[in-house]
């Protein structure tokens, strides 16, 4: 049953707001990001390291980004991290306008490296100063709200965006995604916290140790974090050139490459706000399972077909499940962690689980380079093939040995 009383929720409600000017911004960088790489470059593999550059830093600053959550006011982190990716964006928007002949495609990436360093330490703050704003109870309704308008304003109404805008200036969506991150700035810095005593000094070695032994020892969010980070690894590859698969495969424009995201992002928005139901009836570890099928079955389809509405449809499931998946892991963390590890946990959990996709990126790069030789549209279908085959195979490890409890 809906909780009314999230709304009557200050602080959630700013959080959310903000949360749904940013994800629009997102949705923008989803399409425009790739997009303008596939104008600068047409070589995979350097098209597969601007996707890697931005999933990187889940790698590299997960575990410092996890003491600054615990260390820090969780707010005015994501103040400093909001003002950081907008002085990012507009860095990119110069980029767009005048692109460098040569270097243009590195100095993409570089971008895209510090503007996913500034999204891991906002993105964990957020995770770990929601349980702060609501009660415990309510964490899988506000996980699924939160979820609600990322894939609404990110996915359903950004990429279509994008791909219009694009059809003006490239520079565009930077532009516009660059107002964006000053409303949700405005919307975040109006959010109260009641005043808690600051931890106690530790030096950053010992604390990064204490979050990453707090994890291993907890058997269950450990296999949870390992899986995950195999899925993610696939994700990765899945999504890394998915812009060349609407191009080559399916012969789509940047409208077009945005209105599939768009129906996919249906899904995702329609399991955000079905998904805590449907846990609570089918319990999270099957919820799990769904997300791994779904991911399975459309990569799958996409090693076989070209077939649009075949492909827009199964990305469509593909979207809902990976919201139950969503749902029930994080609120899973966000209810086991102890508040004062929250940060370091949560980080060294996404260490693990997100720091892989950077190589799933690089992985899918590397294997069209090899398969050149097929042809644009082979190239991809094998590569979906590797994805596929192997997504398969972690479903079965999950089905045997990964259980919430």
């Amino acid at each position: 049953m809906f909780d009314l009383s999230l709304w009557r929720n200050r602080n959630f409600r700013l959080l959310f707001a903000a949360s749904g000017f940013t994800n629009l911004g997102d949705g923008l960088l989803a399409v425009a990001l790739p997009w303008f790489a596939t104008l600068l470059t047409r070589d995979p593999l350097l098209i597969g390291l601007v996707s890697a550059a931005r999933h990187l830093p889940w790698l590299l600053v997960s575990l410092p980004a996890g003491v600054i959550s615990d260390r820090f006011n969780r707010r005015n982190i994501l103040l400093v991290c909001d003002v950081t990716r907008l002085a990012l964006m507009l860095a990119v928007v110069s980029l767009a306008l005048a692109p460098p002949e040569g270097v243009a495609i590195h100095l993409l990436a570089g971008l895209a490296f510090l503007l996913g360093a500034a999204e891991v330490l906002r993105d964990n703050t957020a995770q770990t100063i929601l349980p702060n704003l609501v009660a415990t109870a309510q964490l899988e309704q506000a996980n699924g709200l939160i979820w609600s308008t990322e894939q609404l304003a990110g996915q359903f109404f950004g990429p279509p965006l994008a791909g219009l805008l694009i059809g003006f200036a490239v520079a565009l969506p930077f532009g516009t995604e660059a107002a964006l991150l000053a409303l949700g700035f405005g919307l975040v810095a109006q959010i109260r916290l009641a005043p808690v005593l600051p931890p106690p000094p530790q030096r950053f070695l010992p604390a990064v140790k204490q979050g990453l032994g707090w994890l291993w020892s907890h058997a269950v969010l450990r296999r949870l974090a390992l899986v995950l980070g195999a899925f993610n690894f696939l994700g990765a590859m899945f999504y890394a050139l998915l812009v060349l698969y609407a191009q080559d495969v399916l012969g789509l424009t940047a409208f077009g490459y945005g209105q599939l995201l768009a129906v996919q992002a249906v899904g995702g928005f329609a399991g955000s706000l079905l998904g805590p139901a449907i846990l609570r009836r089918i319990g999270p570890n099957l919820g799990l399972m769904a997300g791994l099928g779904a991911f399975t079955l459309c990569a799958a389809a996409m090693a076989l077909s070209a077939n649009l509405p075949l492909i827009a449809g199964l990305l469509f499931v593909e979207s809902f499940c990976n919201m139950l998946w969503n749902i029930a892991s994080v609120s899973y963390r966000q209810r086991t962690i102890p508040d004062a590890l929250l940060g370091r946990v949560n980080a060294a959990f996404r260490f693990f689980g997100t720091g892989p996709s950077a190589a799933g990126s690089l992985a899918a790069g590397g294997i069209l380079v090899a398969a050149a030789t097929l042809g644009p549209a082979p190239a991809l279908h094998l590569l979906y093939a590797v994805t596929a085959c192997c997504a398969g195979t972690l479903l079965v490890y999950a089905a045997l040995r990964l259980r919430l409890t």
